[in-house]
């Protein structure tokens, strides 16, 4: 993963929430682009959750990323 595609998910207009996959089984959710700092030097992030905590993330690990899909309207919209 690279720290510009994170960047790109987090101001994507509109912002989806997305969460970040590690081979382990692990992931991290991403609620909303204000709960992500990125690093000077491009290669780690810190991911906060609404509790406060928070995950400093080594981008080098992360193996997927799912994109949560809009949800539909009534009408059958997005």
């Amino acid at each position: 993963m690279t720290i510009d595609k994170i960047r790109e998910l987090c101001h994507a207009e509109p912002f989806r929430p997305f969460k970040l996959h590690f081979p382990d089984g692990r992931n991290i959710g991403v609620q909303h682009p204000d709960f992500v700092a990125l690093s000077p030097v491009g290669r780690f992030i810190s991911v906060y959750q609404s509790n406060g905590s928070e995950s400093i993330i080594d981008l080098m690990l992360v193996s997927d990323v799912t994109i949560k899909m809009p949800r539909a309207r009534r009408n059958g919209k997005h």
